[in-house]
């Protein structure tokens, strides 16, 4: 008999790839879920999934108190739910921006955290309560931080690049030497399924990444090759692209202070705990999974 696996958020980019991925193995459901105070859920399957919550605002224009709700009281709800149910495994899908919104050299879960946004510190005071409870014999629990997750379906920073690759447009960035860590969706549902089917893993927290990171002038030099185009890369002084982004943050230009540390920042994240754990290679490289993504814009436009 398959086991009943239970999600929340399942209709989010993560969601999606998710069912479609795990549909052969196992019983799928789903449940929406929003914060309300004070009510009780009732858990009848194997194991819980939960995606749902309130991603980071780019526009900056979400209340804080949104991220607390949707990302740590929920969260704090659907637990204790767990915890009164005989299911025996809950995934909860933070982040590695519950850890540190800027890195120097490669980040680890060894790392004190120290995020700066709301929506940071919320996925941490989840990652925190749930930490705080004895778990009772036969259960298991996994909280994972992905970094920046790609794949079909994908929308943000990576189909931006793509546009401007496809469209023949120069890279103005150059100037910018950094390194940076990606995570394949396939490779996030590989280390799902793993944990929901492997009971010798242990509880607790694990950072989850591809094997390379690549930096942004590789990443460019990536889409051209998948798109078959020779691509420009200009390397326009710093202090030239900083004055313009911050006219960006004015005048709503393409590129803003914002956009620009995200662009060109150093994100390197170790995913060796995982590894070890699951003790099994990931399915496709870093340079695969994001081709894979690339492609899958392709098809799109």
């Amino acid at each position: 008999m398959k086991k009943n696996i239970l999600i929340t958020g399942a209709s989010g980019f993560v969601g999606t790839n998710l069912q479609l991925y795990l549909n052969e193995f196992y019983s799928l459901s789903t449940m929406s879920s929003r914060y309300i105070p004070n009510q009780v859920f009732n858990i009848n399957s194997d194991a819980l999934i939960h995606l749902a919550g309130k991603a980071h605002d780019l526009k900056k224009v979400s209340r804080p108190q949104y991220y607390y709700e949707a990302n740590f009281e929920l969260t704090k709800q659907l637990y204790d739910a767990f915890l009164n149910s005989e299911a025996t495994i809950f995934i909860f899908m933070s982040t590695v921006k519950a850890v540190a919104d800027e890195v120097k050299g490669i980040l680890s879960e060894d790392k004190v955290p120290n995020p700066k946004t709301h929506y940071g510190i919320a996925k941490l005071q989840a990652e925190q309560y749930i930490l705080s409870k004895d778990l009772p014999e036969g259960k298991r629990v996994y909280i994972l931080r992905p970094c920046m997750i790609h794949g079909p379906g994908n929308k943000g920073n990576l189909n931006l690049l793509y546009q401007l690759v496809a469209k023949g447009l120069p890279w103005p960035l150059g100037a910018f030497e950094n390194q940076r860590s990606f995570l394949s969706i396939e490779n996030l549902c590989f280390i799902v399924k793993e944990l929901l089917d492997n009971a010798a893993i242990p509880s607790g927290v694990y950072q989850v990444a591809d094997d390379e990171s690549l930096s942004t002038n590789e990443l460019i030099q990536l889409l051209g090759t998948s798109l078959g185009k020779t691509t420009r890369i200009w390397k326009i002084p710093y202090h030239c692209i900083k004055g313009i982004s911050k006219i960006g943050d004015c005048l709503s230009l393409p590129l803003n202070s914002e956009r620009l540390q995200k662009l060109t920042e150093n994100y390197v994240v170790s995913n060796e705990k995982i590894k070890k754990a699951i003790n099994k290679e990931l399915p496709i490289s870093t340079k695969e999974g994001l081709k894979r993504t690339f492609r899958s814009f392709s098809n799109n436009r």
